[in-house]
């Protein structure tokens, strides 16, 4: 993705005129961010996001993380419940919501729609559909660097955001926060 002919492209695929400085510039930001283990040719929506924080001058948003952790329990003879915390901030309130999943994931993803589901009721349509993850550099065993895709549906379209990290769990959150950042986008415009 990060050749200047594909990057013009797919600004043009997405509706966007790009002059050719800006073309330059984001030239050099995909590929730092490719060299860190992002991949943007399987997720046009954090792709597209990129775009809009480069042409605009910031990303659209709709809420701000003031932080988020997740912890997973288990017992003898039972199954292992994740349980996750958010905190952000979200139509000027802050919202601290705590819920559980079936995984880490699955706790951040319901928490992180419960906090910002009363302000955008939209989310509840939005549903994660498939999440892939890859060890970017694999000689480095579980401290290895993280890709994790994620793609997400509104039941009507979808979308594939990523998210990459030193922690699967920090990797899937930026992936969650750009799918949900997407979703709300699409759904304002």
């Amino acid at each position: 993705m990060a050749g200047r002919a594909s990057i013009e492209l797919k600004g043009k695929e997405l509706g966007f005129d790009l002059a050719p400085e800006l073309i330059s510039s984001i030239t050099a930001r995909v590929k730092e961010m490719e060299a860190t283990g992002y991949t943007f040719e399987a997720a046009d929506a954090s792709f597209e996001l990129l775009l809009l924080e480069e042409v605009e001058g910031a990303r659209p948003s709709y809420f701000e993380v003031e932080s988020w952790r997740v912890i997973t329990e288990t017992k003898p003879g039972e199954e292992a419940v994740s349980e996750a915390t958010v905190k952000l901030l979200a139509g000027g309130a802050r919202a601290v919501v705590t819920a559980e999943g079936n995984g880490p994931v699955n706790a951040l993803d319901a928490a992180l729609r419960s906090a910002i589901g009363q302000l955008y009721p939209e989310v509840v349509k939005f549903e994660l559909i498939d999440y892939k993850v890859r060890i970017v550099d694999q000689g480095h065993g579980t401290d290895a660097i993280t890709r994790v895709l994620i793609e997400t549906t509104d039941g009507a379209s979808s979308w594939v955001t990523v998210g990459v990290g030193h922690n699967v769990i920090e990797a899937s959150w930026r992936a969650l926060v750009d799918a949900l950042t997407f979703g709300l986008r699409r759904h304002s415009a």
